[in-house]
Order: structure tokens, then C-alpha cells, then sequence
């Protein structure tokens, strides 16, 4: 039979005689912690705010700037290409005159007189074109004979301009192989020159001007007829058409 005078159980045996002696008091009666030390202060986290850096933000707006500035330039330049549709002159050789030509086989020397003249023709509807520093060289293949200097000119729209240079070589040395190859044309009739022209040509429309450009014009296969015992010839076969190429 129970025993009803004796205390309940709480499920923990109550501590022994002397157990809190030390000088700790017992633990409250609603504390689950038996650590007998205050908690810790709770750590925040140290966060840092940074700036930003204004020099590379402008960087950024000015390279933004750049290339806009060049998107719009570009897109005004091909409109307006679009519009005057600029177009290479065109040249043409019209006559070569060649007097007092004689070559030596010993010294390989070679001299004459050439007198060429050029058509030159302007085959745009709205540019003008204007040329400065104008240069033009006669050559046997590749061996130079001789140069000569063009007076400057323009020309007007849809515009044809004859322009004539004239060359004097006298006593210019070519190679053995340019010898023996003008002798054996000159056997056969006549002797193929060429011409080569350069020049700074600057396309203009109203308030428009085009930045000078250099031109380089090549009149090859010129046949001048050249009897064996005679030292003049001309241009045989018609006008020559001219490459030009910037």
C-alpha cells in the first residue's frame, strides 16, 4: 500500500547536503542553462560601404561619348557618300610622240625625247576635282627612263582636261636585259613604253571638301613605231586606256 505522506517525484533526485556550499546560488526554478557565466554580448557584423569610383565612371561616360561622336560621323559620311557618289577620274593616253631616240649596246645608255598627252576626264555628276603635285614617269618595263613634273589643275563636272608631259632622257642607264629587249622590238616595229602618273587629287560639292587623296594612274603596252635607222615614232593603235587606283 502507497505511502501517501512521502513528497512527489520530479523525476530529478534532490541534490545532497552541502552541494551548493561554494558560494553559487542554486538554479532558478524556471532556468534550463547550467552555465553559470553571464551569455556573451551578441557579434554584429562589420559591413563596409564603399563609394563609387568616379574616375572610372567617367572613363565609362567619355568611351560611351567616343563612340557615339564616331557612330555619327560615320553615319553622316556614308550619307553623304550615298548622295554624291564620288567615282575615280578616268585617264587616257591620246598620243606619244618620240623623237631623237638612239640606244648604245655598249654603255647600255638609252636617250630620247617622249611627249605624251593625257585625257583626262571628270565623270562626276556634282564633285569637282583638283590636282597638286603632280608626277609623271616613263619606264621601258620595269627600268626607269626618265621624269617629269605637271602643272596643277581642276576640273569642273562631267569636265575633260588634255594635259601633256614631256620627258627627256639622255644618256640613262638601263640593264643589259632592257637593251637587248628594245633592240629586239625596235627589229620588230615598234618598242612598248609605259607611263605611270601620282598625283594629290582633292573631291569637292559646294561647302564639302574631301580630304586629298594620292592617285596613281598606269598607261602600260604604249607601242610607238620605231624604224630600225630612225629615231622618231608614234603611238600606234589608238587611244590607251589608263588604270587608275588610289
Amino acid at each position: 500500500m502507497a505511502d501517501n505522506s512521502r513528497p512527489p517525484v520530479t523525476g530529478y533526485p534532490a541534490p545532497p547536503p552541502g552541494a551548493y556550499s561554494n558560494g553559487y546560488p542554486p538554479p532558478g526554478p524556471h532556468s534550463n542553462a547550467s552555465y553559470p557565466y553571464a551569455a556573451p554580448r551578441p557579434q554584429y557584423a562589420n559591413y563596409q560601404y564603399y563609394t563609387p569610383d568616379r574616375r572610372a565612371a567617367f572613363l565609362r561616360y567619355f568611351l560611351v561619348a567616343m563612340i557615339a561622336f564616331f557612330v555619327i560621323i560615320g553615319t553622316v559620311l556614308f550619307i553623304v557618300w550615298l548622295v554624291l557618289r564620288p567615282r575615280l577620274p578616268e585617264f587616257r593616253v591620246e598620243s606619244v610622240a618620240l623623237a631623237n631616240f638612239s640606244v648604245s649596246n655598249a654603255s647600255q645608255h638609252v636617250s630620247g625625247d617622249w611627249l605624251v598627252r593625257f585625257q583626262v576626264a571628270n565623270p562626276n555628276k556634282k564633285m569637282r576635282i583638283s590636282y597638286t603635285d603632280i608626277e609623271s614617269y616613263i619606264y621601258y618595263k620595269s627600268d626607269y627612263l626618265s621624269a617629269t613634273r605637271l602643272p596643277p589643275f581642276d576640273q569642273g563636272t562631267r569636265n575633260q582636261t588634255v594635259v601633256q608631259a614631256s620627258f627627256a632622257a639622255v644618256d640613262s642607264y638601263v640593264d643589259g636585259w632592257a637593251v637587248s629587249g628594245i633592240n629586239t622590238e625596235r627589229a620588230s616595229g615598234a618598242v612598248n613604253f609605259q607611263v605611270r602618273l601620282i598625283a594629290l587629287a582633292r573631291f569637292k560639292a559646294g561647302w564639302w571638301r574631301a580630304r586629298r587623296r594620292l592617285i596613281r594612274v598606269l598607261c602600260s603596252n604604249l607601242a610607238v613605231g620605231l624604224p630600225a635607222n630612225n629615231g622618231t615614232g608614234k603611238l600606234t593603235g589608238g587611244v590607251r586606256d589608263c588604270r587608275v587606283g588610289l
